[in-house]
């Protein structure tokens, strides 16, 4: 599991362990949630613009008709997946698959955000990445949204969002 904040580096960091599984010439599947077409319909990128082919897919079921014989499965945004993803990657991981996944821990109001919380409680290593605060230069582990408007899920970068810290999150700006 890699999780934190939003401009933590979370993507940037699963693109580069499934390109030291590409190095190893091991197999790889990699998937996104279809809902998740702010940079590219198909591929995953980083804000730092690095990307990755990927397969973008509306639930998690599919991730089992898709992943056959390969090594690796790769998933990013997990936060946006459905409530049967941590059961797929249990299910993929008794395969014997080594399961990389991505996604935000936390929502902009600093609760648990969907299946992350399960996905966490089941994995064998995690990864907790995290922002600058953009007010203070503190640790960030906060997704600010800057805007009042949209439920809890509203696509968006550094238009609506920004990291900050508990301290500056808390401030109304």
């Amino acid at each position: 599991m890699i999780c934190g904040s939003m401009f933590s580096g979370k993507t940037e960091e699963l693109i580069r362990r499934l390109k030291r599984v590409k190095i190893a010439n091991l197999k790889a599947e990699i998937f996104k949630p279809s809902v998740d077409v702010r940079y590219d319909e198909v591929k995953i990128v980083s804000h730092d613009e690095n990307r990755i082919q990927s397969t973008p897919i509306d639930n998690s079921q599919t991730i089992l008709l898709l992943a056959q014989d390969v090594d690796v499965v790769g998933i990013d945004e997990a936060q946006f997946f459905d409530n049967e993803i941590a059961n797929v990657c249990e299910t993929l991981a008794c395969r014997g698959m080594r399961v990389i996944v991505a996604g935000l821990d936390m929502d902009y109001t600093g609760k648990p955000f969907g299946q992350m919380p399960n996905l966490l409680a089941i994995a064998d290593y995690i990864t907790k990445l995290h922002a600058i605060c953009v007010v203070c230069g503190n640790i960030a582990n906060v997704s600010y949204r800057k805007v009042a408007t949209g439920g809890q899920v509203l696509l968006g970068e550094k238009d609506i969002y920004e990291p900050r810290c508990r301290v500056c999150a808390a401030l109304k700006s």
